[in-house]
């Protein structure tokens, strides 16, 4: 059974999405602030995080942020908001996805089960070790080292990063980086691939404006460099 963690201050959305997440046969727990969320994520251990952007204590901005430093764990933020700079500052921070309230709660079930059949089916890769110049990653253990060094990236940085090493040199355009990296159409918003390869550039090459690993296919979208 997944645990899913609900991050809301409003007393109604949390009834009414621990209804829905349990009618699915979902382990849930529910927060109303930061420190609280906190508190459960250490110790519920969630397969997932509904976080809402607006909290009495702190934001979901920061929240994402202190929640993908401890662990990659896939992080679904909800909001009232429609604006684009807060949609955008999720997915840098972190955040596999996002959706506006009010929200149909087919689409919310559909997404979270899409991001956790994509999480298991990660979890039994085989145990393949990809190498390039002095990066390494491997598949079994799920582990990304630069020079040696450990490198930290969150659910996604790592997911679409296995993307492309699985595919050397295959050019990929953003809509089917999309499918593949995050399970689903996402509303069409090739955007997602951009900001996440953006991260990943700066934690993984030596100079992000001249990479060496994920090579950019002007006009189309991405591959990664290896042989």
């Amino acid at each position: 059974m997944h645990k899913i963690l609900i991050v809301d201050d409003e007393r109604a959305i949390l009834d009414l999405l621990e209804m829905i997440l349990k009618r699915e046969q979902f382990q849930v727990a529910a927060a109303s602030d930061g420190k609280s969320a906190m508190t459960l994520f250490d110790s519920f251990n969630p397969d997932l995080v509904l976080l809402d952007l607006m909290l009495p204590d702190t934001n979901g901005h920061d929240l994402c942020r202190e929640m993908t430093k401890k662990r990659s764990v896939p992080i679904i933020m909800l909001t009232a908001k429609n604006d684009v700079i807060d949609k955008v500052l999720g997915l840098e921070l972190g955040a596999d996805d996002y959706i506006t309230k009010p929200f149909d709660s087919r689409e919310l079930v559909a997404r979270i089960k899409a991001v956790l059949r994509r999480l298991e089916k990660n979890k039994a890769a085989d145990g393949k070790v990809f190498r390039h110049l002095d990066l390494v990653v491997d598949l079994e253990n799920r582990t990304v080292t630069k020079g040696g060094q450990p490198v930290e990236l969150t659910l996604k940085e790592y997911e679409l990063l296995e993307v492309l090493v699985k595919n050397p040199r295959k050019a990929f355009g953003r809509e089917e980086l999309l499918q593949q990296a995050w399970g689903y159409d996402y509303m069409g918003d090739t955007r997602a691939v951009d900001i996440c390869v953006t991260r990943l550039r700066k934690k993984i090459e030596d100079d992000s404006s001249n990479p060496k690993h994920i090579l950019t296919v002007y006009g189309f979208g991405y591959r990664f460099g290896g042989a």
